[in-house]
């Protein structure tokens, strides 16, 4: 398959097809599914930034930052699901998960944590498509503040899902491996 359809396909089927239906896109299970891979996705801003876990996660201030205008290491998070079809959890390169603190509503440098280890409750995030919104557990959105471009209270998680406009507006790029 040609890089073109490949990512195409990416951008429709990556999240479905992984038994991820968080993007609340029709979809089966395939053999990537069958193999135990999930998808690892960028997560780019309104202004086309990358957000990046910093250090690769495992902080509890300023844990995000939406300033990177190339995709490395640190800006790749692998979506793993909770198994209940709607929520993922989204890994760090190092292993820790994003933390909405108190379940979202923060709109401070401490509002999304990587230091978790396990998938809790606030660990848990719908990622919706059409446009692509990051909601966290108290149906919140994540927010990119100034639409990216940031190094410091970089995300806030208290937007809410009937007034969304762009800093809320996120654009996903999936591959399996």
């Amino acid at each position: 398959m040609n890089i073109k359809n490949k990512l195409g396909r990416t951008a429709g089927i990556a999240i479905a097809a992984a038994g991820i239906v968080a993007l609340n896109l029709p979809g089966e299970a395939s053999a990537s599914t069958a193999a135990g891979l999930l998808p690892t996705c960028t997560i780019q801003t309104a202004n086309g930034n990358f957000l990046t876990a910093v250090d690769g996660g495992g902080h509890t201030t300023n844990a995000i930052q939406s300033n990177r205008t190339v995709a490395s290491t640190w800006e790749k998070f692998t979506l793993v699901p909770v198994g209940d079809n709607i929520h993922v959890g989204l890994r760090t390169s190092n292993g820790n998960y994003l933390t909405a603190v108190g379940g979202g509503g923060q709109a401070n440098a401490d509002a999304i944590h990587t230091d978790a280890t396990v998938l809790s409750t606030w660990e848990q995030f719908h990622i919706s498509a059409h446009p692509t919104l990051i909601q966290v557990v108290n149906e919140n959105l994540l927010t990119a503040v100034s639409g990216g471009g940031r190094t410091t209270e970089a995300v806030h998680t208290d937007a809410a899902l009937s007034n969304f406009g762009s800093w809320e507006v996120f654009q996903l790029a999936c591959v399996y491996g």
